[in-house]
């Protein structure tokens, strides 16, 4: 296993760039951000195989960056999910396209297989999926199929592999869970609607419960945050001063229970989710996406509990 440092989410993209539109960030920029991040965490996490991954491990490696990096994959649906929340079709899949993306998921995992071998000194552990055990997840996957994804990872390295999931969802994947090396839960109270009084309690909440169930695993934090903007889809208690609130509430008991975590996440993101400039997925960062820091990252006692 790996020792407990400090982590964040990154993904680079500025405005105007999207993976969507397959417009990447520059190396130029990808090297600034690294840079960056270099001032203040140790591990960074990655969310797909796409040219970025490989973009941001390079560099790490042509820059000798002291940045190691948990890589993951983002599998297609292999359930049609006609209940996911995002409408408009979305988490619809034929029988064919079901049959082709079981087949393109052993593909991706040999993609990602692909990058740990070639930057082993940099990759720390790798993810076989993100929450596709999530009811509203538009590429939902069933547990006994992630298992046999995680067997063949398992075969074919020696770091070590986990899956990313919500808490509730953890406690019904048992199955998975004992064959995993360690389990990654993503905690966001802001989306269950939580106030801010009450979402470190929510968080710690969410830890013991999987904590409990998996007591012989390692569990870590690889998402968690407050969005400093949001619409009527959340409580209206999206700012700078309660994401600063928040995560000084985390990291303090974090850190006193030496747990490791994963920030979400390092940079705004303006290609993400509705048009509407207040979406919440565009705000998570701790940093605006003009990398200006936000009240948390100005705040210089905060990151000596990071």
């Amino acid at each position: 296993m790996f020792e407990i440092k400090r982590g964040i989410c990154y993904s680079g993209y500025r405005k105007y760039q999207s993976p969507k539109l397959n417009k990447f960030p520059s190396d130029k920029e990808v090297l600034e951000d690294l840079k960056i991040l270099c001032t203040f965490t140790d591990y960074i996490r990655l969310f797909d195989t796409s040219y970025h991954c490989d973009q941001v491990l390079r560099i790490i490696e042509e820059n000798d960056l002291p940045l190691r990096v948990m890589i993951g994959v983002e599998p297609q649906g292999e359930i049609d999910n006609p209940n996911c929340h995002f409408g408009s079709g979305i988490g619809r899949h034929s029988k064919n396209s079901i049959n082709e993306h079981k087949k393109t998921n052993y593909k991706l995992l040999d993609k990602m297989l692909n990058y740990s071998k070639k930057y082993s000194n940099i990759v720390l552990a790798l993810s076989i999926g993100n929450e596709n055990t999530s009811d509203w997840h538009p590429n939902l996957i069933s547990e006994e199929s992630l298992i046999a994804h995680a067997k063949y990872v398992k075969s074919k390295t020696k770091k070590p592999i986990t899956f990313c999931e919500g808490p509730y969802y953890w406690l019904r994947n048992t199955k998975l869970g004992n064959v995993v090396d360690f389990i990654s839960i993503q905690s966001y109270p802001q989306w269950r609607k939580v106030p801010i009084d009450e979402a470190f309690i929510e968080t710690v909440r969410d830890y013991e419960s999987v904590k409990k169930k998996f007591k012989d695993k390692m569990v870590i934090f690889t998402e968690f945050g407050w969005t400093t903007n949001t619409t009527n889809i959340m409580l209206d208690e999206a700012s700078e001063e309660n994401q600063n609130y928040y995560l000084n509430q985390i990291y303090s008991w974090s850190n006193s229970k030496k747990i490791q975590m994963f920030l979400f996440e390092a940079f705004d993101e303006s290609w993400k989710g509705s048009l509407n400039k207040n979406e919440p997925e565009k705000h998570w960062g701790i940093y605006k996406e003009n990398r200006k820091p936000k009240l948390w990252m100005r705040g210089s006692n905060n990151l000596k509990n990071f």
